[in-house]
């Protein structure tokens, strides 16, 4: 079963579910690009153990301390807070697992990012990414922007990114959260937009998830295609 740090999170299902084809469980080695304050890696700390790590990498040095403290308050002393661009990822040790949410339409150069995660995993571990089509969501009917985002729309192109980084595309979905009035969905659309959208009917931008997993005779990096073959901006 998740652990509740999952559960209640308004994205929950597709993350659990991409855990739960996977199998993970004790032992297991994952690293969480663009952890944030660490609330997927202290979730995920309780699902690989004591026996197991978690790598917390963030760009941002503020979030080392946030992550750090999160672990030691939930009791997680396996997970390692590490400040790092995933364009520059290089982690102590090949991981079991990658993971990103919300990270690629962030950053200046996506597909380096997953080539940097397909050369941090072993030889057949896992890529799960998870980005959203924004421009897909909806308030009271109107379409939903995020103007400070490169890529808003990263999601829409994340099964081919995958593919170009090198890595075997073992599925691919996408959910979105919908509701009306207050609530969970209300509640996290108010912390991205600091604007209470009251009782209009929302639904958030659907979030595509990509379980994919590196060829388990690769033992060369994961090639970074060039940015002219993205069409990101399209």
């Amino acid at each position: 079963m998740a652990p509740f740090g999952l559960r209640s999170d308004v994205y929950r299902r597709p993350l659990v579910t991409a855990l739960e084809r996977l199998g993970l469980g004790e032992g297991w080695r994952c690293a969480d690009v663009g952890a944030g304050t660490g609330d997927v890696a202290v979730a995920l700390a309780d699902l690989v153990g004591p026996t197991g790590r978690i790598y917390a990498i963030d760009r941002d040095p503020r979030a080392r301390d946030e992550v750090a403290a999160a672990a030691a308050a939930a009791g997680e002393a396996q997970v390692v807070a590490i400040t790092q661009a995933g364009e520059d990822l290089v982690l102590p040790e090949p991981v079991d697992l990658a993971f990103c949410r919300f990270l690629l339409l962030h950053v200046l150069e996506p597909h380096r990012v997953l080539a940097r995660m397909a050369a941090a995993v072993r030889p057949g571990g896992y890529v799960v990414c998870q980005e959203p089509i924004t421009t897909a969501g909806r308030i009271d009917g109107a379409p939903l922007a995020m103007p400070d985002a490169r890529h808003p729309d990263v999601g829409a192109l994340l099964p081919r990114l995958v593919r170009d980084a090198g890595l075997e595309l073992l599925d691919a979905w996408a959910e979105a959260p919908a509701g009306a009035g207050p609530g969970p969905v209300a509640t996290y659309l108010e912390s991205l937009t600091e604007v209470d959208p009251g009782d209009d009917a929302i639904v958030l931008p659907p979030l595509v998830t990509v379980v994919a997993r590196r060829p388990a005779g690769d033992d060369a990096p994961a090639p970074a295609p060039a940015t002219d073959d993205l069409a990101l901006d399209a």
